[in-house]
C-alpha cells in the first residue's frame, strides 16, 4: 500500500529547518511508530514499512507498507482513502513494488547521490535503531516465545 502525505523537515539538506536533527528524528520516529502500530493492529502484520525522503512530487511523503499477508493490503488501502492526516486527505493505492531494495537509490545509501532529494529512486528516511528494535524486534521476540517449548 502506498500512502501519500506531505513531508516535513529538510529532505534536500538545504538547511532551512528550524529544528535540530534530534528533534526531527524524534518527530519522525513518533510519526513512524504511530502509523506502524495503528496499521498493523488494524489490518495485519507488517513485513516492512518505508518512508521516502525525496522532494520530487511523485515520491515526497510517500509511505510504503508491505504486509506479511498480501490480503491485508486491499482493506488497508480502502480504509485509508477515507482518512486525513495533518489536514490533508490520504491517497492510498496498491503498489506494484514488491522489493523495496530494487526501488532504492544505491548512491543515496552510500551517501553519494548527486540528485539529492530530486532523485527518481527512493531515498528512505531511516528510523532510529531503538525504534527499529522495538517495532521489528518484537516480532523476533514473539517468534522465540512461540517456539520455546514449555517446561515439563
Amino acid at each position: 500500500a502506498v500512502v501519500s502525505t506531505q513531508s516535513t523537515g529538510d529532505p534536500a539538506g538545504l538547511g532551512v529547518s528550524p529544528y535540530s536533527d534530534n528533534q526531527l528524528q524524534d518527530n519522525f520516529d513518533t510519526f513512524f511508530e504511530d502509523v506502524f502500530v495503528e496499521i498493523e493492529e488494524e489490518y495485519g502484520e507488517i513485513d516492512e514499512m518505508n518512508v521516502c525522503d525525496n522532494l520530487g512530487d511523485h515520491l515526497m511523503g510517500n509511505v510504503y507498507i508491505k504486509f506479511v499477508k498480501e490480503s491485508s493490503a486491499k482493506p488497508c488501502v480502502q480504509a485509508l482513502n477515507n482518512r486525513w492526516y495533518n489536514g490533508a486527505p490520504i491517497r492510498a493505492e496498491l503498489s506494484p513494488v514488491t522489493d523495496f531494495r530494487e526501488a532504492c537509490c544505491r548512491q543515496y545509501e552510500m551517501g553519494e547521490c548527486s540528485r539529492a532529494g530530486f532523485c527518481n529512486f527512493m531515498h528512505l528516511k531511516p528510523i532510529s535503531k531503538k525504534l527499529r528494535r522495538t517495532l521489528y524486534g518484537r516480532k523476533f521476540n514473539n517468534a522465540l516465545v512461540k517456539r520455546t517449548p514449555s517446561p515439563s
